[in-house]
């Protein structure tokens, strides 16, 4: 038997990623976003969306530009604590001990700490109500070296203990269950 809930977001888990954003020392910002997700694969094109009164979506209207770090079990603390705290107040980077590091194409600061580093750069803002959607074409890429497959050249995030948001509450990611088409993979003949 099901039981009806009001219309909301109830598309769980999600991931909860560290968005860094700035174009100088003097401002740049953290925030904890949960609205994120791929939408493109070709060009590669994903989305952030951001409450208008949120510190960083000012820095992003700005710029144009953002980077999503994707966050681990080590980092739940950080993660957390970029989103109940604003950007106006306090240097995220300095207060967590995290590190801004120097990409490649956007003038926003990478996370080093971070197993996983993706430079975004704005191509449309959604306004949709209670936040504003940015969508963004990658133009950069970085992973931890010691998270990629020698043998195979994967980047393999499960190593590093990833985590994601459901309802409030940060998990770490189990066990894998499968891959990608194992349900119609034929079996080996011996």
């Amino acid at each position: 038997m099901k039981v009806a809930f009001k219309p909301g977001t109830m598309i769980y888990p999600l991931p909860a990623v560290m968005v860094s954003c700035g174009d100088g020392p003097e401002n740049y910002n953290i925030i904890t976003i949960a609205w994120t997700g791929t939408i493109c694969s070709d060009p590669p094109m994903c989305y952030i969306s951001v409450r208008p009164e949120r510190h960083s979506h000012g820095l992003i209207m700005r710029t144009g530009e953002f980077v999503i770090n994707l966050t681990t079990s080590e980092l739940a603390r950080q993660t957390d604590w970029c989103g109940v705290r604003s950007g106006r107040d306090c240097n995220k980077f300095r207060e967590m001990s995290l590190t801004p590091g120097v990409g490649q194409v956007v003038k926003a600061p990478i996370i080093e700490e971070s197993p996983l580093n993706i430079e975004c750069r704005v191509v449309e803002v959604k306004r949709l109500g209670t936040h504003d959607m940015f969508i963004a074409n990658v133009v950069a890429v970085y992973a931890e070296e010691s998270l990629i497959d020698k043998s195979t050249g994967q980047f393999q995030l499960n190593h590093a203990g990833p985590m994601a948001f459901s309802h409030g509450k940060y998990y770490s990611l189990g066990e894998k269950i499968g891959g990608f088409g194992f349900s119609v993979k034929k079996p080996r003949r011996k």
